[in-house]
């Protein structure tokens, strides 16, 4: 005669088990959860050249759209091209051949203290240390001849640090314009650093006086240096304007890119 009461193995006896026992129930959620974390990480893997090259090409837009030659439906990377990059010593105000600018990465040089200075003053709020080489662009005409130049931007507003463009003409003192495109500002109010409308004040601003002083404010009212050098502050957002005054005065003042405007202006830069 069989023996009716042979054991069981362990996978007969958890399918045997009560569907509501407490370890029948913490076994099937902790394979669940590890399947989807499985799942989750995978696609994430398999998605990371995209997200790459998506954020890369949203970067472009934000550049073409910045210099003002961006149309819906343009091919981005071709139009793109038209534009020289340099990697600039801040420090001398001198491109440089040191980095590789096919891959040089501003944010990931950031984490290296080769290349980091500290900073004795700290109005855009970088954390107090800021790298020492920027990637700009150079946009020229079709003689050659440096008709915009793209610089990026970064700074702490209310609740985040703003990340964008500033393009100057090739005098290094008129704004053709300025935007960002990355920060996490209170909708309707700091995050109006977006609008069409307040982006296009900064068409036309000067950045210096005729004294060569650096004179362009964000704020509610024009100052001693006239409405060339002033852009309206964003109604509601007084810390968030407050950061885009600080965070683009330090920008082009001494310890930014400084040294290069006076270059620039001065026809130094090929």
């Amino acid at each position: 005669m069989s023996d009716t009461h042979e054991p069981k193995g362990p996978l007969a006896r958890f399918l045997a088990a009560p569907p509501d026992g407490v370890a029948k129930t913490v076994i099937v959620a902790g394979t669940l959860c590890l399947v989807a974390s499985m799942v989750v990480s995978a696609a994430s893997v398999a998605l990371r050249p995209t997200q790459a090259e998506n954020q890369l090409r949203d970067k472009r837009v934000n550049i073409l759209q910045v210099a003002g030659v961006y149309e819906d439906g343009v091919e981005v990377n071709e139009v793109f091209a038209q534009f020289e990059p340099n990697v600039l010593d801040l420090s001398t105000g001198e491109f440089t051949d040191q980095f590789d600018v096919e891959t040089f990465d501003a944010l990931a040089a950031a984490d290296d203290p080769a290349i980091i200075r500290d900073l004795d003053e700290d109005p855009a709020g970088l954390g107090g240390s800021m790298e020492a080489f920027r990637m700009v662009y150079l946009l020229r005409d079709d003689a050659g001849a440096i008709d915009k130049v793209i610089l990026p931007i970064e700074g702490y507003g209310l609740w985040s640090t703003l990340y964008g463009f500033i393009a100057l003409e090739e005098n290094g003192n008129d704004i053709f314009g300025l935007q960002f495109y990355q920060h996490g500002e209170t909708p309707g109010l700091g995050a109006e650093v977006d609008n069409p409308r307040w982006k296009a004040l900064w068409s036309g601003k000067q950045l210096f006086n005729d004294g060569g002083d650096l004179a362009i404010q964000v704020a509610k009212a024009a100052g001693p240096d006239g409405a060339d050098h002033h852009v309206d502050a964003l109604a509601g957002a007084t810390l968030t304007s407050v950061g885009v005054h600080n965070l683009v005065r330090f920008w082009m003042g001494e310890t930014g890119y400084g040294s290069f405007l006076e270059r620039l202006t001065a026809g130094e830069v090929q």
